[in-house]
This record gives C-alpha cells, sequence and structure tokens, in this order.
C-alpha cells in the first residue's frame, strides 16, 4: 500500500507536515508532492519576516534541509484552485494537507480606515520583503506615523519605519524597497496598543531590538506605567513581562522619554492605554489624525474606556492586528474565524460539521494566525497522526503514477519551478548580494524569478 499525498503551501507548516509523515511509524510507503503558488519555496519565513531579522532565517537552514533530502516533490509557481483544482488531486492522490497559511490583514472597524495613506501592515510586510505579487513602490511620503497594534508585527513594521534605510544595507533588503525608505521623510512613528505595557503581545527580544536603533529616540510616557494589582502580578510571575517591563523602565530614564525632545533625528513613541475610536481625514480624504480613547485596566485582565478621548496628527496609519486566512477553491471556509474548518486538522462540512474524507489542514489555516514556529510543528504532528490512522477512508485515486502530474502541467501550459529550480535561484540571488557584501539580494518580479529557476 502507496500514500500519494498533496500538501497545498511549501512554507512552514506544509514542509514540517511532510517531514513529520515521512520520518512517522506507518505500514506503507509515501510519495509527497508539495504545490506552492510562489515560484520559491519556506511562505512567511522568506515573505513575513523583516530583513533584519536573520535569526528567523535560521529556520530556513532547517527547512533547506528537510526540502534537500530529495524525498519530497516541489511544484512552484502553481495555483490551487486555478493550475490545478480539487477534482485533479482527488484523482491523483489519496489526501491532501492544506497548509496555506494566512496572509491577508485583519480588519480594524473604525471610520475612516479606508481613508488614502491607511495600509494593512501585511501589505508592507509583502513590499519590504520583496513579494512578488505587490507593486514595487510604496508611497512613503508621511512625516508622522500611526501602527495600530502590540504584537511582533507590529514591532516589524515600526522598526522598518523608523530606522534609517542605510542600516538596512547589510540585509537582503530588495533594491527598490532602500530607495523606497532612503527617500522617506519620517520623523515620528507612534505605536498604539489598547492595553498597558504588562499586556503586550510582542516578545522582549523585538521590544529590545527596537531600542537599538542608530538615531532614533525611544518616547514612552509616565502616564502609562501606573500599574494596578494585575499588571503587577503579571510583571512578578512572568519572566517574559517582566524584562519587557525592565526594558520599558530603563526607556523611561533616557532623555528622549515623555517627548522631552531628546537628540536623534527620528522619534518612536509607544502609546498604552489607547483605543482607536477614529481615523480623522482632510477635505481630500487622505488621513489627517487619529483619534483614541484612553482606556484602564477593568480589574478582570481586560480595559474599559475612561471617555478621554485625544487626537495625535498623522499623515499614513498602519493596522497590524492580526492576518486572517484566505477561502480555497471548492474547500470549506469559516468566514468569521478565517480558517478551514476542522476537528484536529480533519476538515469538516461547513453546513453539518460532518467530516470530508481525504482534506486535511495544518498551520495558520487549521488554527488560526497564532503561535510561534515550534506551534506549527505540533500542530502538524496532530493532523499527520489523524491522516495515518484514517487509511481506511482515503481517496482511491484513477492515476497515482507520479509522472501524471508533471504531463497534467505541462499540458496546461504551467511554467512549475522545481527543487533544482529553486537552487538556482537561490544561487542567483546570493550571487547577487556578493559584490555588495550582503548575504543575498532578492529577486522580486515573479517573471524573472520563474525564468531564472528554470534556466530559461
Amino acid at each position: 500500500m502507496k500514500l500519494r499525498l498533496a500538501i497545498v503551501g511549501a512554507g512552514p507548516a506544509g514542509i514540517y507536515a511532510a517531514d513529520i509523515l515521512l520520518k512517522a511509524e506507518r505500514q506503507f510507503d509515501v510519495s509527497i508532492d508539495l504545490f506552492e503558488q510562489l515560484p520559491a519555496p519556506y511562505g512567511l519565513v522568506r515573505y513575513g519576516v523583516a530583513p533584519d531579522h536573520p535569526r528567523i532565517k535560521g529556520v530556513i537552514t532547517a527547512l533547506r534541509e528537510v526540502l534537500d533530502r530529495g524525498d519530497i516533490r516541489i511544484f512552484g509557481n502553481v495555483r490551487f484552485g486555478e493550475d490545478i483544482t480539487l477534482d485533479d488531486l482527488k484523482q491523483h492522490y489519496n489526501a491532501v494537507i492544506f497548509a496555506t497559511g494566512a496572509i491577508r490583514d485583519a480588519d480594524l472597524d473604525i471610520p475612516g480606515i479606508d481613508a488614502k495613506g491607511s495600509y494593512g501592515a501585511a501589505d508592507f510586510v509583502s513590499w519590504f520583503d520583496g513579494h512578488p505579487d505587490v507593486p514595487r513602490e510604496w508611497p512613503l511620503e508621511a512625516e508622522s506615523v500611526a501602527v495600530i497594534g502590540n504584537g511582533n508585527v507590529a514591532l516589524d513594521i515600526t522598526r522598518i519605519l523608523a530606522k534609517h534605510a542605510d542600516d538596512l544595507l547589510p540585509t537582503e533588503i530588495p533594491a527598490n524597497v532602500y530607495e523606497g525608505l532612503k527617500a522617506s521623510p519620517v520623523t515620528d512613528v507612534h505605536v498604539f496598543g489598547r492595553r498597558g505595557p504588562a499586556q503586550v503581545k510582542f516578545t522582549p527580544l523585538e521590544l529590545r531590538e527596537l531600542g537599538e536603533l542608530r538615531d532614533v529616540d525611544m518616547v514612552v510616557y509616565d502616564e502609562d506605567f501606573d500599574y494596578d494589582e494585575a499588571s503587577r502580578t503579571a510583571i512578578e510571575t512572568n519572566k517574559q513581562v517582566k524584562v519587557i517591563d525592565r526594558v520599558l523602565q530603563q526607556w523611561r530614564t533616557r532623555p528622549g522619554a515623555n517627548n522631552a525632545g531628546g537628540e536623534a533625528s527620528r522619534r518612536l513613541h509607544l502609546h498604552f492605554w489607547a483605543k482607536p475610536l477614529e481615523v480623522v481625514t482632510d477635505a481630500e480624504g487622505r488621513v489627517a489624525a487619529l483619534k483614541y480613547e484612553r482606556t484602564r485596566p477593568d480589574a478582570e485582565g481586560g480595559v474599559v474606556g475612561t471617555g478621554e478621548i485625544r487626537e495625535v496628527p498623522i499623515q499614513a496609519i498602519y493596522r497590524a492586528v492580526g492576518y486572517f486566512g484566505s477561502p480555497l477553491t471548492d474547500v470549506p471556509f469559516d468566514e468569521r474565524h478565517g480558517v478551514i474548518p476542522n476537528h484536529e486538522g480533519q476538515v469538516l462540512a461547513s453546513d453539518s460539521n460532518s467530516r470530508i474524507p481525504g482534506l486535511y489542514a495544518t498551520g495558520w489555516i487549521k488554527r488560526g494566525p497564532v503561535g510561534l514556529i515550534g506551534h506549527t510543528k505540533s500542530d502538524a504532528m496532530e493532523t499527520v497522526r489523524h491522516l495515518i490512522n484514517d487509511q481506511g477512508e482515503w481517496w482511491r485515486p484513477a492515476h497515482p503514477e507520479e509522472e501524471a502530474i508533471p504531463a497534467l502541467l505541462a499540458e496546461r501550459g504551467v511554467r512549475w519551478t522545481d527543487l533544482e529550480g529553486w537552487h538556482r535561484l537561490d544561487e542567483h540571488e546570493i550571487a547577487l548580494g556578493a559584490p555588495h557584501e550582503r548575504a543575498r539580494i532578492k529577486v522580486v518580479p515573479r517573471e524573472e524569478m520563474i525564468r531564472v529557476s528554470r534556466g530559461e
């Protein structure tokens, strides 16, 4: 007996699922094909992590080792629902795991959020990471910018907005991104969180990095540090919260604190207890200010409004309030939570909650955009365990032979990229960086990625 498995999505979730299945104890042979809509693998590790975060790129080394073993085929530049459909997969495989992640921005439902100069964090991250499917240009015209959110993505985009472009040169930042950031007139970046310093969602490492930016003053406000009982307990009992508090307390002693006018040419303001109410616009419909309400703790871990309304003049706003999944053709989708409905990775029908044989999910499209890389592994294990145990319910494909897939894609005129092609593109990018003493320079246009990968 042999399991022919398709995995849609070649980010960490898909690659881990493949690796875990190949190493699992089982009574059957396995052959796995990974389908990825981009010409290159690694998903959000390549296109969702700021370029000045080389540590997280270490994850790529682990993923590369899995792919380079050569026991998983990869078909890049193949769009599920267009180039290959669910019906196709049923003809050629016993089952499919969807690992398509979550790459859209979650909505922030306040008046004016659709104004000119208002952006989603995910789109901005895709731009500065050289994603082939977003425009090359990004309007960086604002002197004063707001970032809504208190998670790591909020800090990533805050850091990229506030950092001097020359300090990004040692990274794999694409040339068009460097030029864009170099010309940015920004002087002030304001970060807003609804809750207090002891309730933030970012990690200490991310926060500490902000304070190390050259020629950027950290501005924190004394009024935000009047801690209640719950905050004090969090600081005393949680090591991570304790470190975050220590970093922030140290910033309170710096020259620029409380907006006292430091020496730097740029300022990064952290506003806590601030609930966004409205994006105020000018006569042309452009972002002009952010109106927010001061909040306070409600003694139950949440916040309540104080009725005190404030306004900060800004010319651009970025919402970083979370990512959201996208629906897949012919696959059930939960519109409210942005996930594929499932029980421990087994896909459920939208209307009846009954299991759909042969369909599985893992990663963020399974559980929503929470958790780090470590969660993705345990997540994949759960899904793979069910896949193995469900052997009696696998599809019985009419054409399970491996050569059927390249033939099908060729017949449809799909210019897919394979593992060898990824190696070509990888070496090409590294070679582009070498003369500039950089690790790599990313190729951005999709067409060029495909051409290099296919050796055309």
